[in-house]
């Protein structure tokens, strides 16, 4: 059996989770950020359980070289490899995509719940595969 590929949109408050297992992308439960300390051992426990082959992580652009440091900082975190960063510009355009055919309070209720961030991290996996 293959083991799965994980990818992670990471963002201030909450990181986006997907994982592909035999060719399929699913969405995983987002980890709701309350510090660096408690994000890093959540994904730390998540890749410890799911034991993916590689984390696939979504790295912004260098024009936005605050956040793509941030990124870079709370991947240093972990205990894990292989790590392959992916370049994430406008994966929060096509996960929004994704739920356009939704009510607005249902689309904003995926913003504040982390769904939106868990679809990003889908468009991320997908990107990978794409170019793979």
């Amino acid at each position: 059996m293959n083991a799965p590929l994980m990818a992670c949109d990471v963002g201030l408050k909450r990181i986006g989770l997907a994982l592909c297992v035999k060719g399929v992308v699913l969405p995983l439960e987002p980890i709701m950020r309350t510090n660096r300390q408690q994000a890093s051992q959540a994904l730390r426990a998540l890749l410890a359980s799911r034991q993916p082959a590689k984390l696939l992580v979504g790295l912004p652009h260098a024009r936005y070289a605050n956040t793509r440091q941030r990124v870079l900082h709370f991947i240093g975190l972990l205990d894990f490899s292989p790590i392959v960063f992916v370049d994430e510009e406008d994966t929060s355009i096509q996960a929004l995509d994704r739920i356009g055919h939704l009510p607005y309070a249902k689309r904003q209720s995926a913003r504040r719940n982390g769904i939106l961030d868990s679809l990003s991290a889908c468009a991320i996996l997908e990107r990978y595969l794409s170019q793979t």
